[in-house]
């Protein structure tokens, strides 16, 4: 069957969390605090980084693009849930659809590969501490920068290139808060099998790869860390924690999502939530709570404006 550049179907309709109203109006309230907080966390982290001075250094400017990638992480697909919690029909146009499965899998791919950036500086920084500033220099810096988002925007393109041109012709009902790519894969109007098995290649294997790359860091860190004893160490080592988090939180999801790619599970959509919502929330929360600078700069911050 050959593929359609324009298919029947204009609309889909999102199913969301819950058809229940009174339940939607709790989780109305309860997901726009989490959303405004995740916001505001993550955005008064990068105005932190940006003005002082003290945390002008390669990890902490790593960590700002971390959580500007949680704010549009958050923002794709949460106010539009949160909107729907009011609203007796949840639709979404084709073209919204698509949006949202090239932003998810962009931000998806840029976090992935950016945590790989930020678990070798914390490699440098334990196991190479003479050599920090000269190894993770600025254009390094913009380097794993740029090439996360480059990743995650191939990522995404190589996805959405087949996913637009699929005909969908009957059912249009996607069973989710926001468009998930094998949920509506499953809607096109013809065999997907080959398709499906790209898209768990692609996503899977950058998943994989890029785990596996923490690992590595991670195991070579707490190696040297048992052979070594020092102030400058453990300071390095006290950030650790929170990096370990929060690779947990964000391939935990991930990993589970991979094994069963095309089976609907109930826990699929909390599933969503942890990714869209309760992570980028936690991320400010982790770095903050762990971190002494961190919360020495907001101290500073806030005194100065308030």
């Amino acid at each position: 069957m050959e593929w359609s550049n324009k298919s029947v179907v204009t609309e889909f309709i999102l199913l969301g969390l819950s058809s229940s109203w009174e339940l939607q109006l709790l989780l109305f309230f309860v997901f726009s605090v989490f959303y405004g907080a995740a916001v505001l966390g993550n955005l008064l982290i990068i105005l932190t980084v940006v003005t002082d001075s003290r945390l002008h250094s390669p990890m902490y400017f790593l960590l700002g693009n971390l959580s500007f990638i949680d704010v549009c992480q958050a923002t794709f697909s949460t106010p539009k849930m949160i909107a729907d919690f009011l609203s007796e029909h949840k639709t979404i146009t084709f073209e919204g659809c698509m949006s949202q499965i090239f932003f998810l899998h962009v931000f998806g791919g840029s976090e992935t590969v950016l945590l790989v950036g930020m678990a070798y500086d914390r490699y440098i920084a334990i196991c190479k501490p003479l050599h920090y500033m000269t190894i993770m220099s600025h254009r390094v810096c913009i380097a794993f920068v740029g090439v996360s988002w480059a990743v995650g925007i191939l990522h995404s393109a190589f996805h959405l290139v087949f996913t637009v041109n699929l005909p969908f012709c009957g059912p249009n009902q996607v069973d989710n808060f926001f468009c998930d790519l094998p949920l509506v894969i499953k809607l096109a109007c013809l065999d997907t099998y080959i398709l499906e098995i790209m898209v768990l290649t692609n996503s899977g294997l950058l998943s994989l790869i890029c785990f596996i790359l923490l690992l590595i860091s991670y195991t070579v860190i707490l190696v040297t860390v048992q052979h070594r004893s020092s102030k400058g160490t453990s300071k390095a080592l006290s950030t650790l924690s929170a990096h370990v988090t929060v690779v947990l939180l964000f391939f935990g999801p991930l990993l589970f999502i991979y094994i069963w790619p095309f089976d609907s599970f109930p826990i699929d959509k909390f599933i969503s939530v942890c990714f869209t919502v309760f992570t980028p929330f936690l991320n400010p929360v982790i770095y903050t709570l762990r971190n002494e600078e961190v919360k020495a700069a907001m101290s500073k911050l806030r005194n100065r404006y308030i």
